[in-house]
């Protein structure tokens, strides 16, 4: 046995001196590990509705989506998959939904039996909120508490209702069950034909579903300030107020984009009175940058609209958290850094407080990466599919931004498609962040300085 790679004669070795070297690459490593085992369950013949083996691609693609929170389907979750199915969907979701970075730590401490520096350092940058670094083994006992108080919470809003319009009370209870923590991990799965369009108009579930998914795109970091320090916004971090401020302001631009575009599209709503358009605008605003759930079909939207889509979808939700993206924050970063240019500051400035030149470096590699990542994908894409640009331009950047909304080519595309698409929600969830952490723990102190010049640009 001499002959074999020690790899694999001891992979805790391997794991363990993978975790002390790149922790980053360990979350990367267990997100893709956790893909291949829930594709594995999907093609079993008990996962599928009719007794059959789902085809491999099927399997791979509703796994992915549901590791990576996604919520895009190749095939009807309500028809395809059987309750033994529907019940590793809702697993992989919440495994996806703890997150990359909290499920690699555990796993981590698991092998090596403590965070190294390294480790804590990644978690720090991650998840924030840690001053000291002995503080990070109980911040990731906070983010699954929390995680799991707030789904326990909309479960409960929603058994009452589910159980009054179910058949059995079982099936109200597994359908609050498994809407509670697909909203909260903004996957955007349903175990229903149709998404949630059968539940237009019942606001006892849509306002639920909604807060959960709005409130689920803040981020761990966020969770964390609020918890310290409650509502004293003076003490909040520099991250919560950009967050919670940015994404307000694109709740509300987007609602207001997203109605005043499908306002007169009898399509969608222009048969509803003023006040549903109004909650269908908000509602669509909130799942357009995370949730993935939808009241009306997206591919009867108009071009415009789904242009709009694309970029809410394209920034995301909060950094660390269960939505996909750039995220909110970078968008901020960016924005303030062509603030603070056109003003000709030296620095760029916000709350009082002096962002570093690094942040936006990493703000800018992280968007040049997403839409690198979207520009590959697209034309990848374009190679087996002959649907219209924008319909492919809209799938992938759902699948790179981990929403969920749809247009329906997932379903349409030959197995190579899928598998891109797959490979882009891995890459999505898991890029942005890897990047930052990579980069984060890359610090590099040159002990010279060379000639200052500057290029021509614009």
């Amino acid at each position: 046995m001499r002959w074999l790679p020690e790899t694999v004669l001891r992979p805790g070795r391997y794991l363990r001196d993978l975790a002390k070297r790149s922790p980053s690459r360990m979350a990367v490593l267990i997100f893709f590990l956790a893909a291949v085992l829930f594709s594995g369950l999907l093609t079993l013949p008990v996962s599928s509705a009719d007794g059959r083996a789902a085809p491999l691609q099927d399997a791979v693609f509703t796994a992915t989506s549901a590791v990576t929170v996604t919520g895009l389907t190749s095939v009807d979750t309500a028809t395809q998959w059987s309750f033994f199915g529907q019940v590793v969907i809702l697993l992989a979701i919440q495994a996806g939904g703890l997150g990359i970075v909290t499920i690699a730590l555990l796993l981590m401490r698991a092998v090596t039996r403590h965070l190294g520096v390294r480790g804590k350092l990644f978690a720090q940058q991650s998840i924030g909120g840690a001053s000291k670094l002995g503080e990070v083994g109980q911040l990731l006992r906070i983010v699954v508490v929390t995680t799991l108080t707030i789904e326990a919470i909309l479960v409960l809003a929603l058994v009452p209702r589910f159980v009054m319009i179910e058949e059995h009370w079982w099936e109200g209870l597994w359908n609050a069950l498994f809407y509670g923590i697909s909203a909260f991990n903004n996957a955007g799965f349903s175990i229903h034909e149709g998404g949630l369009a059968p539940f237009d108009g019942d606001l006892w579930i849509l306002v639920p579903i909604m807060i959960e998914v709005f409130v689920g795109s803040f981020g761990f970091p966020v969770f964390l300030t609020l918890i310290i320090h409650k509502w004293h916004r003076r003490k909040w971090s520099l991250h919560t107020k950009l967050t919670l401020t940015t994404t307000t302001i694109l709740l509300a631009v987007g609602a207001l984009a997203w109605g005043l575009l499908e306002w007169g599209n009898d399509r969608t709503i222009g048969h509803l009175n003023p006040a549903e358009k109004a909650f269908h605008a908000l509602f669509a605003s909130v799942m357009m940058r995370s949730g993935g759930f939808a009241l009306t079909d997206t591919n009867e939207s108009t071009p415009i609209t789904l242009l709009v889509s694309d970029a809410l979808m394209f920034v995301g939700g909060g950094s660390a958290s269960t939505a996909g993206g750039i995220k909110v924050a970078t968008l901020a970063v960016l924005f303030l850094g062509i603030i603070a240019e056109a003003r000709g500051d030296r620095h760029v400035i916000a709350a009082g407080r002096h962002i570093p030149d690094g942040s936006l470096r990493l703000a800018i590699s992280v968007t040049f990466l997403g839409a690198t990542l979207v520009l590959v994908a697209t034309g990848l894409v374009m190679t087996v599919s002959t649907a219209p640009l924008d319909r492919i331009l809209f799938e992938v950047i759902s699948a790179f931004a981990t929403c969920g909304l749809s247009v329906g080519l997932s379903a349409e595309l030959e197995p190579f498609g899928k598998y891109v698409l797959s490979l882009l929600m891995l890459a999505g969830r898991i890029g942005p962040i890897g990047l930052a952490a990579a980069l984060a723990l890359r610090q590099r102190n040159l002990l010279y300085t060379l000639p200052e010049e500057r290029p021509i640009i614009g």
